[in-house]
């Protein structure tokens, strides 16, 4: 649709806007400008979208449809022109649901106007005519021409977004509808060419590929490492391919349900504990198919929580619909094509599931079932995604997430699983359904990333070792939950000979990963036993100089009392002098003041950094802060920042960090669940200022540091371990 059609019926020029109205210009990459001349109006630089929603409650896939057409470009000049011009159609022609009435009526008085509704159509039978429906306007049987519905096929199967002409033409006859449609045009993709985006694929390598549909899911590919891009793009799987069954499990705040909210039209996010066998399957009472008659994808939100009860008839239909595309109420059997998603929040660490438990620790009893888990063709392990931050986000040119959504749903009908046999042959110890899950990731990723189905044995390999990882993490936990089932091998042999594929917490916590026996084909029982010596998060002994390390301590070799530290003096860290006293514990309150600057927040975390290598990596280590709050109101701002920043990276090394603010507070000690009381004099803030330039040692390693004055008084309780026991 050109810029006049749209601006027909607008009125006078559109004044380009202000500066601060629009995002931060930005230089286009070689890539942004190689996607937006290969895609040209399917693409669209992503950080603009919020530039332009508003208050419009308008579908996501929508706004880029339109920033696709008008802001498609490099041109910083033409991009502010093309947003102003989005919203002025959003603020002119987009009906509000509320307002609908004031539409119609305003469409009466003209005679004519224009709008942006989700339309769809049905067939009249007994008339032989289509008829329109208007979602938000909220008229329907308004006349369309079958040629119009021909060109696009999509106003039939669930609508499309349009702007349309209504005529107002009252002829008096109560039984004729007084709508008429005097145009319409799609603002949501209405027809696809696989094909030439199959052929356009070409003209990019594969990461450069990887990083434009990176882009197109909102994220900065430069934020992210080759795994995690391919992990991001394990989330898509469950719209590319039927029957998928994906699970993700990690810390909150790791954008687990958005892509499953916000990326695709085809798509359903509902809240775990808010269905019911009726609303997911059949309700039986009117014979109506539920949402994965409906949905390509079915996502369960917040599914984790151990106290959360589940309808045992719901697991029930849900294993045989998992496991065979089809369920039945006692009526008839019927299949549906939905994929099925599970996301939910982790309330400890990976090692503490480890060493406790199972990494499906969180999820429901109900769910926590070997029959029901061995249905999961992949487990995303949540925990290797950071946080979302700000800059994370793209900036750069990425799909209409309707487009994308689009190709994705058409090439379902694809089947690559069996691509990677030219080069590779699975282990025959893997099962029929550990087979079928590898199989379905490895399709999906290649329909991904190779929409051709062709592509070189090292890109083949990588990502058929990401889908063996995935159903490995699934299939080692089952053995774990039941003591019937056998460890399996997972791997694949090629001309260079047997690859074995583990994951990645296997490689990190090996002792805590075979606590049951499960030793690698290629291991010896003697070196995993040796692993399962090693306790603590780290390194056996504290950091430190090395004219001054020393053994690690036991408790009977820490002593009482103060330690006085003249000015000037090096030698001094967290790990040494702190360390061996915080040994073993679990619970760890700290007072200081003055955690406000800068370089007080960064003692901090350098003291969090030693509690993590002293303290065991499976146990919950929790760390409570109690500090003022900035008196100035900009820097107490940027204070709970900091802090926050702070726990955020704690929570990387299974640290829970939280804080408190209180004004009446002077003293400054850290305190152990283990019965030690460490006095600090000046608080954690003791080194000499010194320059934080990255090319500095001192700011790598405490020891070069020169100290202020300062002196640290330890102090034992009655209930802290006796001498002669070792304080771990």
């Amino acid at each position: 649709m050109t810029n006049s059609e749209l601006s027909a019926h607008e009125p006078g020029p559109v004044e380009a806007p202000r500066a601060s109205q629009c995002p931060t210009a930005s230089t286009p990459s070689e890539l942004d400008r190689k996607i937006a001349a290969a895609f040209p109006g399917v693409v669209v630089r992503k950080d603009l979208v919020k530039a332009v929603k508003g208050n419009a409650i308008v579908p996501t896939y929508v706004l880029e449809y339109l920033l696709g057409q008008y802001a498609a470009t490099d041109d910083e000049a033409t991009i502010r022109t093309g947003i102003e011009q989005v919203r002025s159609i959003l603020r002119d022609h987009y009906v509000h649901r509320g307002e609908n009435r004031l539409v119609q009526s305003r469409i009466r008085e003209k005679g004519r106007h224009r709008i942006i509704d989700k339309v769809s159509v049905s067939l009249n039978e007994r008339q032989d005519i289509y008829e329109a429906e208007f979602s938000n306007l909220g008229i329907s049987r308004v006349e369309i021409g079958a040629d119009t519905v021909r060109d696009h096929p999509k106003l039939l199967t669930g609508g499309v977004w349009c702007i349309c002409d209504i005529v107002y033409a009252h002829s008096g006859d109560p039984k004729e509808v007084p709508w008429r449609l005097h145009s319409l045009k799609p603002i949501q993709l209405s027809r696809l060419d696989l094909q030439s985006y199959t052929d356009t694929r070409e003209q990019f390598t594969t990461e450069e590929w990887i990083d434009l549909l990176i882009q197109s899911i909102g994220f900065n590919p430069e934020m992210l490492g080759a795994r995690t891009k391919l992990l991001h793009l394990v989330r898509l799987v469950p719209f590319v391919e039927r029957n998928y069954n994906l699970i993700e499990l990690g810390p909150k705040g790791t954008g687990k349900s958005h892509i499953y909210s916000e990326f695709s039209p085809h798509g359903m996010l509902i809240s775990g504990g808010e269905v019911t066998v009726p609303k997911l399957f059949v309700n039986n009472a009117n014979g109506r198919i539920g949402l994965v008659g409906y949905w390509d994808c079915v996502a369960f939100d917040e599914f984790a929580g151990r106290k959360k009860r589940a309808d045992r008839a719901l697991v029930d239909i849900m294993k045989n619909y998992m496991a065979n595309k089809s369920f039945s109420r006692g009526v008839e059997t019927l299949g549906a094509e939905a994929s099925m998603v599970f996301v939910g929040n982790t309330a400890h660490s990976v090692p503490y599931m480890l060493k406790n438990s199972d990494l499906f620790d969180e999820l429901p009893e109900q769910y926590h079932d070997p029959a029901f888990l061995d249905r999961i063709h992949s487990y995303v392990p949540g925990w290797e995604f950071e946080q979302i931050r700000g800059e994370m986000f793209s900036t750069g040119y990425g799909f209409v997430v309707d487009y994308l959504a689009e190709v994705l749903k058409s090439q379902r009908d694809l089947d690559y699983s069996d691509h990677y046999q030219e080069y590779l042959n699975l282990s025959e110890d893997i099962s029929t359904r550990d087979r079928d899950g590898i199989h379905k990731t490895f399709s999906g990723l290649m329909k991904l990333i190779h929409p051709s189905g062709q592509a070189g044995a090292d890109e083949i390999e990588a990502l058929l070792r990401v889908a063996i990882e995935g159903r490995k993490r699934v299939k080692d936990q089952l053995v774990r939950i039941d003591g019937t089932m056998t460890p399996v091998r997972f791997g694949y042999s090629t001309v260079h000979g047997w690859q074995e594929v583990g994951t990645l917490e296997e490689e990190e916590y090996p002792e805590l990963y075979h606590r049951h026996g499960v030793v690698d084909h290629d291991d010896t029982v003697e070196n995993v036993r040796s692993r399962e010596a090693v306790g603590t998060r780290g390194a056996a002994e504290p950091e430190g100089d090395r004219v001054t390390r020393e053994p690690q301590k036991t408790a009977s070799d820490l002593r009482e009392g103060p330690m006085f530290f003249a000015e000037g003096r090096r030698g001094f860290s967290y790990d040494r002098f702190f360390g061996p006293y915080l040994r073993g514990a679990t619970r760890i309150k700290i007072v200081d003041p003055y955690i406000r600057q800068p370089h007080q927040a960064r003692n901090l975390i350098e003291l969090i950094e030693t509690i993590a290598k002293v303290t065991d990596r499976a146990a919950e280590v929790a760390v409570h802060l109690t500090t003022k709050a900035d008196a100035t109101p900009e820097h107490a701002r940027k204070q709970a920042e900091n802090l926050e920043t702070i726990r955020d990276n704690a929570a990387v090394a299974g640290i829970a960090f939280e804080y408190a603010f209180k004004d009446s507070i002077h003293d400054r000690s850290i305190a152990t669940d283990t019965g030690w009381l460490i006095v600090l004099g000046r608080g954690l803030d003791v080194f000499q200022p010194f320059d934080t330039s990255w090319f500095d040692l001192r700011l790598r390693q405490q020891v070069y540091r020169q100290v202020k004055e300062f002196t640290i008084t330890y102090v034992r309780s009655s209930d802290a371990p006796k001498a002669g026991t070792d304080s771990d």
